[in-house]
């Protein structure tokens, strides 16, 4: 196995800060989901976190939070992804593929446009307890 150089540690030293700071967010205008449970990543949900992780580092989008969570309850939908506009509804889309979700990205996240045709639904579930 070949050394590391200090470029390459620069390298990823860089390629983690900015992973992280999508991650972490701070000023945002969207914030991406991609639903990574037993069955998304059997569906290929890695895929869907990959192509928008190489989208939004290509494009230079500093203002998309991407994070992961466990299954969203649909596993015959996989993968999934929810998308959450700053003071919009949030928004799930199913049956994603790489190129399905780079189209959200562009329509929706950068361009404030509903992908209907990937669209499950609008909103959130929300119970009252009182």
């Amino acid at each position: 196995m070949p050394k590391l150089t200090v470029e390459d540690l620069k390298k990823i030293r860089e390629k983690t800060r900015r992973t992280t700071m999508l991650r972490e967010g701070g000023e945002h205008r969207a914030k991406i989901t991609v639903h990574m449970g037993t069955c998304g990543i059997a569906s290929g949900a890695r895929d869907i976190m990959n192509a928008l992780i190489k989208e939004i580092e290509a494009r230079d989008i500093t203002d998309v939070i991407l994070t992961n969570s466990g299954c969203a309850g649909l596993c015959s939908r996989e993968p999934m992804a929810t998308v959450e506009m700053a003071g919009k509804a949030p928004v799930k889309y199913v049956d994603l593929t790489a190129e399905k979700i780079k189209e959200v990205l562009e329509k929706h996240v950068l361009g404030g446009k509903i992908v209907e045709s990937y669209a499950l639904g609008i909103g959130s579930e929300k119970t009252d307890l009182s």
